[in-house]
């Protein structure tokens, strides 16, 4: 009832003309922002942080979250039209929605979208409300082995569902791996192929491995085959969910938050793990599951959900333990110390004003978004009637931009090009891009959990599997690993057995 009273108090702070001002110009900006390739949430607080000087906090946060919300959304709205992720929660967007739009369904796929970050961020958000303090306990419990046993389990979903085959899955992981491999070795400072250039060393920004490995390789594979198809626009079909389309996203959407939210609070990669996780378990309880990788409603509903949900899930661990597990939560977080403000437990009690009306402000952003994106979902689809010389050729611009805007270095522009021809030589020999992204995300963070479980042990491998979560979450991975061999003893068992009922049949005929 405490967090009630204190949430209605929030919504009069979040209701007050200019603060309804800043979450509305947050939403705007940020869904603008996400839209463009390489210039994601994180980036977009950062350039605004030295314009709020003159804001109050209240205000300030407010906006901020707005471009939180805003930039996830935009970055699936590039990723389902054009196969170019605004920011890394938006990657696997890019798998189902990117085919529906192909196939003239992407105002469908921008809707599933939209009413996806909605129901994700209202419910995200009631959890953040209601959880945040068991939530939070819980994430100071988990130690670098439960980490890691995370990692291994995104690592091994995303490579036995994508793709023609496991090992062309796992192929696309190792080349992830290695590209993260480049830079500084965290642990011992050593350089790690960065062939002498002290701008490696700093590592390859994901960002540009993204854009790289979507948006170029994209533009260079359909460059390639242009010549052999006449290059004609993709129709945009009808603009609204159908019936049978609902039915089929309600569930995803629901399941998504429960999924998104646990994760984002806890700093095992943000909304991506959660995204893949939400992707993987659609895959499985679908009843339309050959439609994956063709252009699956559900595919987008679920992981889009599960994303707006991880955000929530991110500001718990920021506001009650002053912890980032995000790009963009460590941004706010240097803007709370701009205020001279430090979050963390005693946050709620010395600034209850602002914390409440920034969580209210979440409502509200949600509703804005939704009036916002929903009616424009047939003007978004519309840039697919954009001849796809000049759209690709747009494309390639303006991830140029985003990739020299990480480091405004003209070496960001010779990687993100060599990147790309990484992108469309995996793309030439069936090799799904996304493990890839996971590898390069993902990849330094298991490998300094990895290092540092096995120094709390000694150098002991059991170490890796000391605690009750580890142990579940391995038990997951050998079930995901053992799976199709399973299901093929299975169904040879009941193949040997209709087998003898068929000739006990004939022999009794």
């Amino acid at each position: 009832m405490d967090s009630l009273n204190s949430l209605i108090d929030g919504f009069g702070t979040a209701l007050t003309p200019m603060n309804l001002l800043w979450a509305a110009i947050g939403v705007l900006l940020g869904t603008a922002i996400g839209v463009l390739p390489g210039i994601g949430p994180a980036m977009a607080v950062a350039l605004l942080l030295p314009v709020t000087y003159g804001l109050d906090p209240t205000g300030a946060f407010i906006m901020f979250a707005g471009i939180y919300y805003g930039a996830m959304f935009g970055g699936s709205t590039t990723s389902i039209l054009l196969n170019t992720p605004g920011e890394s929660a938006a990657v696997v967007a890019a798998i189902e929605g990117n085919p529906m739009a192909k196939a003239g369904r992407g105002a469908q796929a921008l809707a599933a979208a939209a009413i996806g970050h909605f129901a994700g961020g209202m419910i995200g958000t009631i959890l953040l409300v209601v959880l945040a303090p068991t939530v939070a306990s819980l994430a100071i419990g988990i130690g670098a082995p439960d980490y890691f046993a995370i990692m291994v389990l995104a690592f091994i979903a995303v490579t036995s569902v994508l793709g023609a085959s496991r090992i062309r899955g796992i192929a696309s992981l190792l080349i992830g791996l290695t590209i993260g491999l480049v830079g500084l070795d965290q642990m011992t400072g050593q350089q790690r192929l960065t062939f002498g250039s002290l701008h490696l060393a700093d590592g390859v920004d994901v960002v540009i491995v993204a854009v790289g490995l979507f948006a170029i390789g994209e533009a260079l594979w359909v460059a390639a085959h242009l010549r052999r198809s006449s290059g004609e626009p993709i129709p945009v079909g009808r603009p609204w969910l159908g019936r049978a389309d609902l039915r089929r996203t309600w569930k995803p959407w629901l399941r998504g938050p429960v999924i998104g939210f646990p994760f984002g609070a806890i700093p095992a990669g943000g909304a991506e793990i959660p995204t893949f996780l939400s992707y993987v378990a659609e895959k499985r309880l679908s009843r339309h599951r050959d439609q994956f990788g063709k252009g699956a409603i559900e595919g987008v509903a679920g992981p889009e959900a599960a994303a707006s949900a991880s955000a929530a899930g991110t500001l718990v661990s920021m506001l009650t333990l002053g912890l980032p597990t995000t790009a963009v939560a460590a941004v706010m977080l240097a803007a709370f110390q701009q205020y001279g403000i430090q979050p963390g437990p005693l946050l709620f009690e010395r600034e209850p004003e602002l914390v409440w009306g920034l969580i209210a402000s979440l409502f509200v952003g949600m509703v804005l978004l939704l009036a916002l994106n929903l009616p424009l979902a047939p003007v978004w689809a519309k840039l697919l009637r954009i001849p796809r010389p000049y759209l690709y050729a747009g494309i390639l611009f303006f991830a140029a931009v985003g990739a020299y805007a990480v480091g405004g270095e003209s070496l960001d522009l010779v990687i993100l090009l060599v990147i790309g021809l990484i992108g469309f030589g995996m793309r030439r020999y069936g090799l799904p891009v996304l493990p890839a992204v996971i590898g390069v995300i993902l990849g330094p963070a298991a490998e300094q959990q990895l290092r540092r479980a096995l120094q709390i042990s000694d150098g002991s491998v059991s170490g890796l599997v000391n605690t009750p979560f580890s142990v579940t979450v391995y038990a997951i991975v050998a079930l995901i690993v053992a799976w199709p061999l399973i299901a093929r003893l299975v169904g040879r068992r009941r193949g040997d057995r209709n087998g003898t009922e068929d000739t006990r049949t004939a022999g009794g005929g």
